[in-house]
């Protein structure tokens, strides 16, 4: 781009001279090429765009539909007796593990971005693994290591002669506070690897600007790092909160009653779906008002990169004892996250003898998991690089964006939400099907959708297709325009533009996504065993009915293998957000 002093600046491209062929061309042909050509692309285009809306739109309506059918007796027994405690519950959880996070993931980003100290580099990568353990193993883990009988306490018996629980204090792992601790442990991974990220990538000059002013490197990071992360830090943020909002296992296990439980327990324990539905309209306002609230507190305000890449700041190194307090402040999360529940999980396998004369069942689910969250990663970043694209072909449509929105809506849906809303949809389609195959063949084909590993893929779908939509369209706003306009004039067709341009510059973007989409599917529990058919399990189903009758000893194969499956995944999601330049030389700040 040229700035054109006091002007707008000036794109290189309207400086090109034009081809002296193209005067000759025929006003009037012009017209008709369009009507040919363009108007057909922007059909198929407005047509992606409303079906994938009305995908995730569709069961949000459902529920409200299956809401209004119930009576008004059970709100009222609702409104009195379940949902202000579940409420609260959920407020305090959801701030708690947001403190949690922010701090964890924050902090370490800041530690390992700013700062030279032992064990520095191993730790950039190991921090993000938390990931790939659920929430729901972590509290189960927990409770086996810090409960009564567990190897802790016992351990503190014997080397203090108490006799039994009485005679000493202990904190109760199975409350509020326990699971704000382990879910903040597990979940803080999303702000660390979008602190990271946007700490690797500001610019020197303004590190430099406010060194000469005299800012210590707390002040850098609190009045220049943080403001210009801010975006980043609301959406790992937002992800980290959706994620407990979400979580049903661990919430269980740990005696938290929130929405998510409550509208689990209404549904299959007391058998109302109606009732249900209600508190989950209750979850989709609280989820409104925090979708509102995030973007209010991002109003006015406008963030700018420079489009060169900027110069980085070398890492300051750390002496004495402050670099291993540094070390110690990042093995703590890395450590309670992940390397303390794999090890014990490896422990209760070995112990147990699980590899000698293990469920052979297991190899069954364990390839179900693998195939259903396959199948629904393999549709969803095809659908989200199609709603991308549609996008970028329809940028000057104000509305786009909101159907966009709209379609974003699915991983804000915890998936007690998404399943009871699927019911309507999923429903309307079979008997539309039988009706069909009535009509033909005289002979209904029964639940096709909703009676089988269909309605799971969709869920899947639904549910993270805002993973798959948001990365397609981060990789595509690398792309200049200008290039699908050149593409265009040379007779690419728009299918040849996304095949030849578009998939090979966004192929990091999309490889990322397709990542954490398949890593999510691995773990995704509510919506799983609402919606899963008959004698059909998953690696989480199976563990959760092992926990359920508290024997979670006994599944510990299980929750390695989705620990195993799920690690190779966030390992390559970190190479993938490693943006460091590996052959520059970073500028020192000293």
């Amino acid at each position: 781009m040229i700035s054109g002093g006091r002007g707008p600046p000036v794109s290189l491209w309207n400086e090109i001279p034009t081809m002296p062929n193209a005067a000759e061309l025929s006003l009037k042909a012009a017209p008709a090429v369009r009507k040919r050509s363009v108007w057909p692309r922007d059909s198929l285009a407005i047509a992606a765009v409303l079906a994938i809306t009305a995908l995730v739109a569709a069961p949000l309506i459902g529920l409200v539909v299956i809401a209004f059918t119930g009576e008004t007796e059970i709100w009222g027994h609702l409104a009195r007796y379940v949902i202000p405690q579940a409420l609260l519950d959920t407020t305090l959880l959801l701030a708690g593990v947001a403190a949690v996070t922010s701090i964890a993931g924050i902090g370490c980003a800041w530690l390992v971005t700013a700062y030279r100290f032992p064990g520095r580099d191993k730790l950039a990568w190991l921090l993000p693994l938390p990931l790939a353990i659920p929430t729901y193993i972590i509290a189960y883990v927990y409770v086996d290591l810090l409960d009564a009988i567990g190897p802790v306490q016992s351990a503190l018996r014997a080397v203090f002669g108490w006799h039994n629980a009485s005679e000493y204090w202990f904190p109760d792992v199975r409350s509020l506070p326990g699971a704000i601790l382990l879910m903040g442990f597990v979940l803080y991974p999303y702000v660390y690897l979008a602190a990271r990220a946007m700490f690797q990538t500001q610019s020197a000059q303004l590190i430099e600007v406010a060194r000469t002013l005299g800012a210590s490197r707390f002040m850098l990071m609190r009045h220049v790092a943080l403001p210009l992360a801010r975006p980043a830090l609301a959406v790992g943020l937002s992800l980290a909160l959706l994620e407990t909002l979400n979580d049903i296992g661990a919430s269980e296990y740990l005696g938290v009653q929130t929405l998510t439980l409550s509208v689990f327990t209404t549904w299959l324990n007391r058998g109302s779906l109606p009732a249900a539905a209600q508190i989950a309209c209750v979850m989709l306002l609280v989820v409104a008002a925090f979708i509102a609230l995030e973007r209010y507190g991002r109003r006015d305000r406008r963030f700018a990169a420079p489009v060169r890449r900027p110069r980085m700041v070398a890492p300051i190194a750390l002496n004495g004892r402050t670099k291993w307090a540094a070390t110690a402040a990042c093995c703590l999360p890395v450590t309670l996250g992940f390397l303390l529940p794999f090890v014990y999980l490896v422990h209760e396998v070995i112990t147990r003898g699980l590899l000698v004369g293990f469920d052979r069942d297991l190899i069954r689910h364990t390839l179900t998991t693998v195939a259903l969250a396959g199948i629904a990663t393999t549709i969803a970043i095809v659908l989200g690089l199609g709603a991308a694209v549609a996008a970028r072909l329809l940028r000057r449509r104000p509305w786009v964006g909101t159907c966009l929105t709209i379609a974003g809506l699915g991983y804000a849906v915890p998936g007690t939400v998404l399943a009871l809303g699927l019911m309507s949809p999923l429903v309307a389609m079979d008997e539309g099907l039988n009706w069909v195959t009535r009509s033909i063949a005289g002979i209904g084909v029964g639940l096709v959708l909703a009676g089988s590993s269909a309605a799971l893929v969709m869920a899947y779908v639904v549910r993270f297709l805002a993973i798959s939509t948001g990365s397609a369209q981060a990789g595509l706003a690398r792309i200049s325009p200008h290039i699908d306009d050149v593409a265009r004039t040379l007779g690419t067709k728009p299918f040849g533009v996304t095949r030849l341009i578009h998939l090979p510059l966004s192929r990091a973007a999309l490889g990322g996504a397709a990542l954490l989409v398949f890593v999510d599917c691995l773990k995704e529990l509510p919506a799983t065993l609402l919606l899963r058919p008959l004698n059909v399990e998953t690696l989480s189903t199976y563990i959760y009915q092992y926990a359920a009758r508290g024997s979670f000893e006994e599944g510990a194969l299980a929750a390695l293998l989705i620990v195993a499956v799920g690690i190779l995944p966030v390992i390559r999601v970190v190479q993938l957000a490693d943006l460091t330049p590996g052959s520059e030389q970073p500028v020192s700040s000293k």
